[in-house]
């Protein structure tokens, strides 16, 4: 059976070092010029990633970086490159807009490392449309470290803990229960409202339970985006009437925009099912883009080398799976947002070329291209308009 669909897989931060630009993007003070995510991590914990190698992923971070990685070593068979990007921003929105076939056209906007870091207006906003007398946070924080550090004053007094990063993002956390998830949810919305005319790229509802100092975030995130500029793949493949899939955070990256069916879940191993599920099931002409968040979330922002690289081979043995799965005339491929270097110093993303490995194509070799390219040739693969400044590499 001959099909033409095609699934586009962010595996969230795994950069592959090499950005020409590093030296512009900095981590407590140090710049990122060095940083490496892939190189470091199995130099430390050499990786065992038959499928995705085999594609290429090894032959794409020499080709990236001029470095070499143990355990990612052999011939590549499928279509390898690795990609740079042009947005000023190495954060989720840029990455992925990018890929999609949309750079982000303006700077973010982001919030000092100062306390307070929001300004004294937007504080109080905040207050009074939670309908509390004050907000607690106002700060860079790690999410965990902070609900640890203010749950009880959270449950206390009732007042939700607000906090930011490096990235250009607003982060509201909220007892599930006693503060109420739907309200957490009403509040963010109203917040983005706020900052989005700023340029924030999002304000990301961070709801978590537990108590007496024991905390916990739960699974029902949710992130509430600025829109795209202007349309994406996503939403060139909706108006040509091909069926679109989104995975994961797409929706959220996306101002849920473009997208006919949401599959969500708990973790990566239930978003793992829905990619599985959609190699057999995923429609004629149909677009799948996933996004694997937790070498981000779990690994990369909290610096364990270790987790990551079980995370990798884990998510190895998935993409066998999934590839076994695909009919003659897919496309697949495999690729990155941004890198988050588990050895480097600090806590954020790092600015990093990404790995671009495809398969439906052959063994075929497509050197330093850009993360647009990406977005033209999933485009002229499943027969769509011509979108965005990339080239078609296929």
């Amino acid at each position: 059976m001959t099909s033409r669909r095609a699934f586009l897989i962010v595996m969230d931060s795994v950069g592959i070092g090499g950005a020409p630009d590093a030296d512009q993007f900095f981590n407590d003070d140090r710049p990122d010029t060095g940083a490496n995510t892939l190189a470091h991590i199995a130099r430390a914990a050499p990786l065992n990633m038959p499928h995705l190698d085999a594609l290429g992923l090894g032959a794409a971070l020499r080709l990236a970086s001029g470095e070499d990685a143990p355990g990612l070593g052999r011939p590549p068979q499928g279509l390898w490159g690795a990609a740079t990007e042009v947005s000023r921003g190495k954060d989720t929105p840029s990455g992925h807009w990018e890929l999609a076939g949309v750079p982000v056209p303006w700077a973010w906007h982001y919030f000092p490392d100062t306390h307070p870091a929001f300004p004294p207006d937007l504080s109080a906003r905040i207050a009074a449309l939670a309908g509390t007398e004050g907000i607690l946070g106002d700060e860079h924080a790690s999410g965990t470290e902070i609900i640890a550090r203010l749950g009880d004053r959270h449950l206390q007094s009732g007042w939700p803990i607000c906090y930011t990063s490096a990235d250009s993002v607003l982060q509201i956390a909220a007892h599930e229960e006693a503060f109420g998830l739907q309200r957490l949810y009403d509040l963010c919305i109203e917040v983005a409202k706020l900052v989005h005319p700023l340029r924030v790229g999002r304000v990301i509802a961070r709801p978590f339970l537990g108590q007496g100092g024991s905390y916990a975030r739960t699974p029902n995130r949710r992130d509430f985006a600025i829109a795209p500029p202007s349309d994406t793949l996503l939403d060139v493949a909706q108006a040509a009437g091909a069926p679109t899939h989104a995975i994961g955070k797409i929706g959220d990256i996306f101002s849920h925009r473009g997208i006919d069916r949401l599959h969500k879940g708990a973790s990566d191993a239930d978003l793992a099912r829905h990619l599985i599920r959609l190699a057999d099931e995923a429609e004629e002409g149909s677009l799948t883009f996933a996004n694997f968040v937790e070498f981000d979330s779990l690994y990369g922002h909290r610096r364990d080398i270790n987790g990551y690289a079980r995370a990798l081979e884990w998510f190895d043995g998935i993409a066998g799976q999934f590839l076994a799965r695909l009919r003659p005339g897919d496309l697949a491929i495999f690729t990155a947002d941004h890198g988050n270097d588990p050895s480097w110093s600090g806590t954020d993303h790092t600015r990093e070329r990404v790995p671009v490995l495809g398969w439906g194509y052959g063994a075929r070799e497509i050197g330093l291209v850009g993360f647009a390219d990406v977005a033209a040739s999933v485009a002229q693969h499943l027969g769509l308009p011509a979108i965005g400044p990339g080239r078609v590499f296929l």
